[in-house]
């Protein structure tokens, strides 16, 4: 997965609480696998489209200059629901690194970190301070950096988040599970050729 050390891009305000993982993808698009170049279509489709796919003008992914949003505010519980990783699929489909929420859905959290999307919880007060910012000033930027581990409000306020320290370095250095264990590839072989020479009756 790719790296997360710092990022800054237009921040989009999501004010729905509760807000499942159903509504950022539904369920009958999980079939499409995400090498087919789609997923981006999929991200909040029932909130974006009408029945007939016409965009809906009131959802603000639909509006400029937030399509070009790259780290969504949202609303308390963020990622509830069913424990698909697709939803997080269809983030990074659409290019978002970041997630800055009160809560999240403890699957969809760690989905998040296995695809190289950081979530952060800040407290509510903050989140909804952000988002009326992001609603007030159309195209503000929101600027996330890991290390220090705070969050740059579009007014220069600067908010700092808790992060464990593994999850940290996992994503500082671009490690999901499979790459984590791949770090010990040569202490397998080593194994392997010792097992085989000391069982080479078997």
């Amino acid at each position: 997965m790719e790296a997360f050390s710092s990022f800054e891009a237009i921040g989009v305000p999501i004010d729905i609480p509760n807000c499942d993982t159903d509504q950022i993808i539904p369920a009958r698009f999980l079939r499409h696998l995400p090498e087919d170049g789609s997923y981006h279509k999929y991200l909040f489709h029932d909130l974006r489209f009408d029945g007939d796919g016409t965009e809906r003008e009131d959802f603000i992914f639909n509006r400029e200059p937030y399509r070009q949003g790259k780290i969504v505010v949202a609303d308390l519980n963020w990622g509830c629901g069913s424990s698909r990783e697709n939803a997080v699929y269809a983030l990074v489909a659409n290019g978002i690194r970041c997630v800055i929420a009160p809560s999240f859905g403890d699957i969809h959290y760690n989905n998040c970190m296995q695809h190289g999307v950081l979530p952060v919880v800040l407290p509510r007060a903050v989140c909804d301070g952000l988002r009326a910012a992001l609603h007030e000033t159309p195209g503000a930027r929101v600027h996330v950096d890991l290390a220090t581990q705070t969050v740059r409000a579009p007014d220069g306020a600067s908010h700092r988040f808790d992060i464990a320290p593994f999850d940290k370095h996992k994503l500082l250095n671009g490690l999901d599970d499979i790459a984590l264990t791949r770090a010990y590839d040569a202490q397998f072989e080593a194994f392997e050729e010792r097992h085989a020479r000391a069982y080479d009756w078997l």
